[in-house]
């Protein structure tokens, strides 16, 4: 598998993943990213190289995707406590499978990419939030080493269940063609 950057000319593709998964949830129960997600906030993060793809190989559709940054959904600032938010982390967003790539573990190794990316990139966790009452994903994040951090009471906020694991490196998983981030001293990022 090979790991690349997704492009502008990626955004009609990311946007199949999530109306994908959003059909597939459907099918489990929930309603978890049954709203459309506006194209423009998923190419300002292309734009801002926070966009990957998984692919099978040289060429091939893209089999995965995952959104990883340094910031925290703006909505779910407050969830995390002053302390945990001056800590150094990679938040995980969007992650998404195609389903003729189910059954094979792809997001859990793409959880350790991200997480090898996160230590590389001197973050001590990589964070994530997830669907509120998604207990299926709960379990899946559990599974791959994330502690459940809180939940959020606020009735209004349905990505509130909050999840962590230690950053580490790891043995390459990836084919990874992309240049990773350095956090310089003052917190910025900059690609090598």
């Amino acid at each position: 598998m090979i790991v690349t950057r997704a492009t502008l000319a990626d955004v009609p593709r990311l946007v199949q993943f999530r109306r994908d998964a959003a059909a597939w949830l459907v099918n489990l129960g929930t309603d978890q990213w049954s709203a459309p997600f506006p194209e423009e906030h998923i190419a300002a993060s292309v734009r801002a190289g926070e966009v990957f793809l998984v692919k099978a190989g040289e060429g091939s559709e893209a089999a995965a995707t995952v959104t990883l940054d340094r910031a925290i959904d703006p909505e779910l600032l407050d969830l995390w406590t002053p302390e945990e938010r001056a800590e150094p982390a990679l938040y995980v967003h969007k992650l998404a499978v195609d389903r003729q790539y189910a059954g094979r573990d792809l997001g859990g190794q793409i959880l350790d990419w991200a997480g090898d990316r996160a230590a590389r990139e001197g973050a001590r966790w990589l964070r994530l939030d997830a669907w509120t009452t998604n207990t299926g994903l709960h379990r899946y994040y559990l599974r791959h080493g994330f502690q459940h951090v809180r939940t959020t009471t606020k009735p209004t906020e349905v990505s509130g269940w909050l999840a962590q694991r230690p950053a580490r490196i790891t043995e390459p998983i990836f084919d990874d063609r992309t240049a990773p981030a350095v956090a310089d001293r003052k917190g910025a990022q900059s690609l090598m």
